[in-house]
């Protein structure tokens, strides 16, 4: 079944690239509402301000997760609260914000996925459907790639290499059922090397980032206070950016992505290279044991509590 949140819930945070405040509620939505997106800060007719979260929303950006609509209405680097929606397994949220990009807050999905728990998520009259890959769909750009193939369930896997010794290359993969988000991705940050940050911030960007909100590295050095969470960290947070890319389809996806070296852009078109290939998929009705192997399926406060541990590979 469809489930939204049972309260509101509010963040204050600062913005990662504008470094602008911004005030965001995530607030109850009906059943079949989906994911919808509303500035506030703008003198806009109400229908004019709002971005339904879908394919056809998404607008290309390097460093982040980006929709828009028709209006030139955009919102930025909502990657990692719709990770922390499809992780809960809300499927019907209105967010409201007074800026255009989302709070970066720590870096990591874990505030948003605290606070959704702790308001409590209802479940709705209305069948929830998924989106079951049936074939393999795959996109590149470059070394990079990332594919979606056949699965009974969510899974993702990732490989990243860099020459800092600080990340180097890590892989992992997870079945995103009864929580595992939560526990084993949700508090992974966003992590960049200090050249990057050098970089964006002398062309305008990154100005809200800080040492406590990514995990900043310079050769065999961690500069964030307090190290790596996990020590897979950076491939973690991978999955955990992929995980909110994939929730752009707009209904779950039952299938096993898999991507190398992929980021926001990749996936973006991954999503859509899949649901423009009609024989590639299609729409299914979630019930049964089904219903029990999605990401949000009983997720509670225990499995934030299990959040930290070291159980992944690194090479």
């Amino acid at each position: 079944m469809q489930t939204t949140l049972k309260s509101s819930v509010r963040f204050d945070g600062t913005a990662l690239h504008s470094g602008r405040a911004v005030v965001m509620h995530v607030r109850p939505a009906p059943a079949g509402h989906g994911v919808v997106f509303e500035r506030l800060d703008l003198d806009l007719p109400v229908a004019q301000r709002r971005i339904a979260v879908t394919p056809s929303a998404l607008i290309e950006a390097n460093l982040c997760t980006k929709i828009g609509n028709d209006h030139d209405v955009s919102v930025a680097t909502i990657e990692h609260l719709m990770a922390a929606l499809a992780g809960c397994g809300i499927h019907n949220a209105r967010v409201t914000l007074d800026g255009p990009e989302v709070p970066i807050l720590d870096g990591s999905a874990r505030p948003f996925v605290a606070a959704f728990v702790a308001a409590g998520t209802r479940v709705q009259a209305a069948s929830l459907t998924a989106i079951r890959v049936l074939k393999p769909i795959e996109v590149r750009m470059g070394e990079a790639w990332a594919r979606l193939e056949p699965a009974e369930a969510l899974s993702i896997a990732f490989e990243i290499d860099f020459p800092d010794a600080a990340i180097g290359h890590q892989t992992c993969e997870l079945e995103l059922a009864n929580g595992t988000f939560v526990r084993e991705l949700s508090d992974c940050r966003t992590f960049c090397r200090q050249a990057d940050v050098d970089f964006m911030r002398a062309n305008g960007l990154a100005l809200g980032g800080t040492y406590e909100n990514a995990v900043v590295v310079q050769g065999a050095d961690i500069l964030s206070p307090g190290g790596l969470r996990r020590i897979d960290e950076p491939v973690r947070h991978k999955m955990l950016d992929a995980m909110g890319d994939l929730a752009v389809a707009g209904a779950p996806i039952l299938g096993r992505y898999i991507g190398h070296r992929a980021g926001h852009t990749l996936t973006g078109r991954l999503v859509r290279a899949l649901l423009d290939d009609a024989t590639a998929w299609e729409h299914v009705t979630v019930e049964g044991d089904q219903a029990h192997r999605m990401p949000g399926a009983g997720v509670c406060a225990a499995d934030l509590l299990a959040t930290g541990a070291t159980t992944a590979s690194a090479a």
